[in-house]
C-alpha cells in the first residue's frame, strides 16, 4: 500500500462519519459534505490502486 491508498481510505471512512453524523442532526450541509469527502478518499484511493498497478508492472515487465 501506499499513502495515497492509505490517506484515501481514511478521507472515505471520516466522511461516512460525516455523513452519519449529519443525518443524526439533520444537517444536510454536513451530509453534503460527508459524501464530498467520501468522493475525494475514493478519487485519492484509486490514483493510489493506479500507482500501484504501475509499480508492479514495471516490476514485472522484461524490459522489451
Amino acid at each position: 500500500m501506499n499513502k495515497d491508498q492509505v490517506k484515501g481510505s481514511a478521507k472515505e471512512v471520516a466522511g461516512k462519519i460525516q455523513q452519519g453524523v449529519g443525518r443524526a442532526i439533520d444537517s444536510p450541509d454536513q451530509q453534503v459534505k460527508g459524501m464530498g469527502k467520501q468522493i475525494e478518499g475514493n478519487a485519492q484511493k484509486n490514483f493510489g490502486n493506479l500507482k500501484e498497478a504501475v509499480k508492479d508492472a514495471a516490476k514485472h515487465s522484461d524490459g522489451k
